[in-house]
């Protein structure tokens, strides 16, 4: 009785707030395109932001690595589950960015989740951008360490806080661009304060890798940065899913030995693996299509300027309309479903309180009539 009470207060606790989650059956997809309930969409909710989950190259690689190693590892990689594909995705991956070594994660939320509780020990400091991944601040208020989150992109605000509080250890996180701003962190400003306090300094470019840089090295390459740590995710550019971490010789040892994430979990399909060095080809390859994404970036905001909605000031795929409430916005996007378009409200907590937004979400794919759509829907909604 007292479980079941519990559970309906705060289920109708969220539905009250307007922030009830629902999953959503997708029948089929492409990345222009979803159907739901034998409906299309044109869809403006993905990750996807290069395509390559429908591009035929990855899908082959998929049933190629399917048929050299079967569909799964069958074991932690401590036991049979580390292989060649494992080994040669993680030396792949190091070369390309630039570290002595890369660890591969069956997601981010793991991998952040292992940095976070192997590294981090009581009388440490954690120093997070307040808007940082839920992944980063979940692992964070788990830890024994001390959390202190400093005003979103604000040196001055860290320093401030690092000076009152500041640990036997600390460490400093942020992200490379943020997923639900679409903004960059001030990744060199960071680095030089981390180096001159003896800090570790960690950055998660999950939306940033595959799209930004030389072949799309990410952030921290773009802003000529090397972390201490570097979380990078294959489930956004790369199509796929997972994640690595990107670190030196002693770190990638201790995480090895420590990460309980690691070491209790059954490793990495490795056709998975096998495929992911596929994709992270094309991505080195793909300068056409950032192009093509960073084009529709630009025609996108070229665009937006006529209506009268706030957008956020974002260069990047991740296009956010503030709204505030979260009865408008779940009206709003309920409004462009009508319209045959697909754009996915967010709502708090995972943003902050009076910040509900529509996360537009921009890929290559998406032609300049997709665009129009959009922004047409956009424009005859705010004149109703």
């Amino acid at each position: 009785m007292i479980w079941k009470k519990r559970i309906n207060m705060e289920l109708r606790s969220i539905l009250i707030k307007q922030t009830f989650r629902k999953r959503i059956v997708i029948e089929k997809k492409n990345n222009q395109f979803i159907k739901i309930k034998n409906k299309n969409y044109c869809n403006f909710s993905s990750n996807d932001y290069l395509g390559l989950s429908q591009d035929i190259r990855v899908i082959n690689a998929w049933k190629k690595g399917a048929s050299i190693y079967g569909v799964g590892s069958g074991a932690s990689a401590y036991i049979t589950g580390y292989t060649k594909a494992h080994a040669a995705l993680e030396e792949e991956l190091a070369d390309w960015l630039g570290f002595s070594k890369a660890i591969l994660f069956i997601s981010g939320f793991t991998a952040n989740e292992a940095i976070i509780s192997s590294l981090a020990k009581k009388k440490d400091c954690i120093f997070t951008d307040r808007l940082i991944h839920t992944s980063l601040l979940y692992a964070s208020h788990m830890s024994s360490a001390q959390l202190y989150r400093f005003k979103h992109n604000n040196i001055d605000d860290l320093i401030k806080k690092y000076n009152h509080y500041y640990g036997k250890a600390n460490i400093i996180v942020t992200e490379g661009v943020f997923s639900m701003d679409g903004d960059n962190a001030p990744l060199l400003a960071l680095k030089h304060f981390s180096k001159n306090t003896n800090s570790l300094f960690v950055v998660d470019d999950a939306h940033g890798i595959g799209t930004i840089g030389l072949q799309g090295r990410g952030s921290c390459y773009h802003q000529q940065v090397q972390p201490d740590i570097l979380i990078i995710t294959f489930g956004k550019a790369f199509g796929i899913s997972g994640a690595a971490v990107l670190c030196n010789t002693d770190i990638a040892r201790y995480l090895l030995q420590f990460s309980r994430h690691l070491i209790y979990s059954t490793a990495m399909s490795p056709a998975q693996a096998y495929t992911l060095r596929i994709a992270l080809h094309c991505i080195q390859k793909g300068d056409d299509i950032r192009e093509k994404l960073n084009n529709n970036i630009n025609y996108f905001r070229t665009n937006v300027k006529k209506l009268p909605f706030l957008f956020k000031n974002s260069h990047t795929a991740i296009q956010p309309l503030m709204i505030g409430d979260n009865y408008q916005t779940m009206m709003l996007s309920l409004q462009l479903a009508q319209n045959n378009i697909l754009v996915t409200a967010i709502r708090p907590p995972t943003v902050p309180v009076g910040s509900a937004r529509l996360r537009i979400t921009l890929n290559s794919t998406h032609s300049k009539k997709d665009i129009n759509q959009l922004l047409d829907t956009l424009y005859e909604l705010s004149n109703k």
